[in-house]
């Protein structure tokens, strides 16, 4: 675990120090246009890959307490499925939501406006 972090906050610190690099322009019109869309596609990465965390991790606690519950009373495995069945289709929503946000802003053009 210690390695995982220590790669992930070398590899945050190595994108904050590269970002003004790559989003240097010469000063053009189009530059505010280009800061924010730059700024839309890393937000929008990592909004997506949030949910998508979070909505894996409440599927799978969702599917080995429905397993446990299968495996304590097999005679509610019926009951049990059609609520786990519920609940993921409600856990999978909350990505879905996260995905249409995700269009939006990279889709929008606030220089238009």
């Amino acid at each position: 675990m210690k390695r995982f972090t220590s790669v992930l906050l070398l590899s945050i610190a190595l994108v904050m120090i590269v970002s003004p690099f790559v989003l240097a322009s010469e000063g053009s019109e189009s530059s505010g246009n280009t800061e924010y869309y730059a700024m839309a596609v890393l937000g929008c990465g990592i909004a997506i890959g949030l949910a998508a965390f979070g909505t894996g991790i409440g599927q799978g606690i969702g599917l080995s307490k429905a397993c446990e519950g299968v495996a304590r009373n097999p005679e509610a495995a019926g009951k049990i499925q059609t609520t786990l069945i519920i609940g993921l289709a409600l856990i999978e929503s909350l990505a879905i939501y996260a995905l249409v946000v995700v269009l939006i802003v990279l889709f929008m053009n606030p220089f238009k406006l």
